[in-house]
C-alpha cells in the first residue's frame, strides 16, 4: 500500500527505535523485501555490525542508523564496523547462500580418503 501511494522506499523497523535489539523478526522483514518493488531500508533497532549484516543478507537495500553509532563507546570505530557489516552482508546476499536443510550433506568427497 505504501508503494501505491507513491512512497519511494519502505522503511520497516528491525526492533524498537534506539533499542539496539537487532532484527527481532527476520521472517517479517523477508516478506516485506519479497513483496516490495521499491528499496527496503531497515530504519531502527540495529545495535551492532552483525545486525546490519543480517539485514543486508536478507536482501535489504540499506540500513539507516544513528543510536548504534552515536551511543557507542568509540563511534568512529563502530561506524567503520557498520560499513564492514553492511558490505559483508550485501556480498553474502549477492553470492547466494546455500539452502538450509534438515540433514547434513558433507561437501568433502569420500573417495580417496585414507582409512585405518
Amino acid at each position: 500500500m505504501l508503494e501505491d501511494i507513491g512512497c519511494a522506499a519502505i522503511m520497516p523497523l528491525a526492533s524498537l527505535i534506539g533499542s539496539g535489539m537487532g532484527i527481532l523478526n527476520p521472517w517479517n522483514l523477508s516478506l516485506i523485501i519479497e513483496q516490495s518493488k521499491v528499496p527496503v531500508i531497515v530504519d531502527a533497532g540495529v545495535g551492532t555490525a552483525s545486525d546490519a549484516a543480517i539485514a543486508m543478507e536478507l536482501g535489504c537495500d540499506g540500513v539507516l542508523m544513528n543510536t548504534a553509532i552515536a551511543g557507542a563507546q568509540d563511534p568512529v570505530r563502530m561506524a567503520h564496523a557498520m560499513k564492514l557489516g553492511i558490505d559483508a552482508g550485501r556480498h553474502a546476499y549477492l553470492a547466494g547462500r546455500i539452502a538450509k536443510r534438515f540433514s547434513a550433506s558433507p561437501s568433502s568427497p569420500m573417495a580417496g580418503r585414507v582409512v585405518k
